[in-house]
């Protein structure tokens, strides 16, 4: 097959972290005894200006399997707060970016692989990635894409025919290579190298690389600098509000997992909350609970902060730590804004706002009974017109097994929803049941839902279950 056949091929590949030298090492690709396509995201291809129907499997696995080199492959050099602990001991240990291209919105973008082989970061690691975890971040991916979170996505997933041996999998297990599409692959962590190598100079040369790419719009102000943090703050503040919004819990919000564009990236333990808990923790390894579901703003900001050390280097650290003090009310206006539209409203007043989601919180809460993205998707298929005749038939279908308290504080909820429902005009009620369905795919990804996914792949090779419950995202 020629490359002139391949429109991965083909793409217009640019060369900009690779023409900064110090940020990465050259690598290869591994060479593995099997490739079979198991995930191809047609969705994506029409950002990068292709039609699926001209794209074959074979490209997928001549590009993404097979690694047909248009471009150096760079592994990345980073640092980073691991659980709170300075690492200096990290780097791309099983991946490299394949190539950078701008799509046809103007944005640009990485192709970045995982499970692509060993590099000079791979310590002791085999710098392989395992089917299940391959699968997992295509399941994390598509639906965080759906619920509106800003998030990278899998563009492709080749089974590689190796057998690895993991300690939180059954093993041996089977292997995979994939193909992730990003904005970008800079961490928080890519600065802290710097820091650590005491180098000013990469510093403020890596900074304008990112201004100049991914932040364009304030490239050449004035004040480019603290615009740009007050506009990472603010990213990293809304992506923060839209994973508490849609119960997700990443597990492992370390530096090195932090983009530098704020855009949410690699998918190991996370998990979707089963339930309103705040103290629910994603990562069994994760003792202390430090990154538990409600500590993610903190984790958050605590990255931030750490952040300024690194910038300080090259910016004001006094007018950073004034940006970061804006972090709260960034947060809480995305917050409320996605949290409303889980609700089916598109804005209300700040009291009806606080009331609403208050009333919400405290009933899921304590109905642990209720899930908590069921709940959202129980409204979605239960909202109907006549909720504003009559608070009563609010959820009067409902199957939840509630105590006498919990129905008084559904009962509480039902006074709160059907009172927003008669300040709006009737014609308003039909925006109602679209923003609901919207906002809340009818499919939750549960880990005992993954499981039975990966069950029947473990067991009879069958992906078209994982495959149905991907397009069901789409309804």
């Amino acid at each position: 097959m020629s490359h002139s056949s391949n429109p991965f091929l083909n793409l217009n590949y640019e060369p900009a972290i690779e023409s900064l030298a110090d940020y990465h090492d050259v690598v290869t690709a591994a060479e593995y005894p099997m490739h079979r396509l198991r995930w191809r995201n047609d969705d994506i291809l029409p950002t990068l200006g292709l039609d699926s129907s001209q794209v074959s499997d074979d490209d997928f696995i001549e590009a993404f399997g097979h690694f047909r080199a248009v471009r150096p492959f760079l592994a990345l050099r980073y640092h980073g707060y691991q659980f709170g602990e300075y690492n200096p001991q990290l780097g791309d240990g099983r991946g490299f970016v394949y190539g950078q291209v701008r799509g046809v919105d103007g944005e640009f973008y990485d192709f970045g692989t995982k499970g692509s082989g060993r590099t000079p970061y791979s310590r002791t690691a085999d710098g392989r990635l395992t089917l299940k975890g391959g699968v997992r971040e295509i399941i994390a991916s598509e639906a965080l894409y759906r619920m509106g979170v800003k998030t990278s996505r899998c563009l492709s997933l080749v089974e590689t025919g190796e057998e690895l041996w993991r300690g939180d999998e059954p093993s041996p297990t089977r292997s995979a290579v994939m193909v992730r599409f990003s904005r970008s692959h800079i961490r928080f962590g890519t600065f802290e190298r710097l820091r650590w190598i005491g180098r000013a100079d990469l510093t403020r040369k890596l900074l304008d690389h990112v201004l100049q790419i991914y932040y364009s719009h304030i490239w050449g102000k004035e004040n480019q600098d603290d615009i740009f943090y007050l506009e990472l703050v603010k990213r990293v503040a809304t992506l923060c509000a839209q994973w508490m919004a849609v119960g997700f819990c990443h597990a492992v919000l370390n530096t090195d997992n932090m983009s530098i564009t704020g855009e949410s990236f690699d998918y190991g333990p996370f998990a979707f909350i089963p339930t309103y808990d705040p103290r629910f923790t994603a990562a069994y390894f994760d003792h202390a609970g430090r990154y538990s579901y409600a500590n993610q703003p903190a984790a958050c900001y605590w990255n931030l902060e750490k952040l300024q050390d690194p910038l300080s280097m090259v910016m004001d650290k006094d007018n950073m730590q004034s940006s970061l003090l804006k972090f709260k009310d960034f947060y809480r206006d995305a917050y409320c804004e996605i949290m409303l539209k889980r609700l089916g409203f598109s804005s209300l007043s700040e009291p009806e706002t606080e009331e609403l989601i208050g009333a919400t919180l405290e009933l899921l809460s304590a109905a642990q009974v209720i899930g908590y993205n069921q709940f959202f998707v129980k409204l979605r298929q239960s909202f109907e017109p006549n909720w504003r005749e009559d608070a009563n038939k609010i959820f009067s279908s409902h199957d939840w097994e509630l105590n006498d308290e919990q129905i008084i504080l559904l009962d509480k909820w039902r006074v709160v929803y059907h009172q927003l429902l008669i300040r709006l005009p009737i014609a308003e009620l039909e925006n109602i049941a679209q923003q609901l369905q919207q906002a809340n795919p009818t499919i939750i990804f549960l880990r005992p839902k993954i499981e039975e996914l990966w069950e029947r792949i473990t067991t009879d090779d069958d992906w078209q279950p994982l495959y149905d419950a991907i397009a069901q995202l789409k309804t």
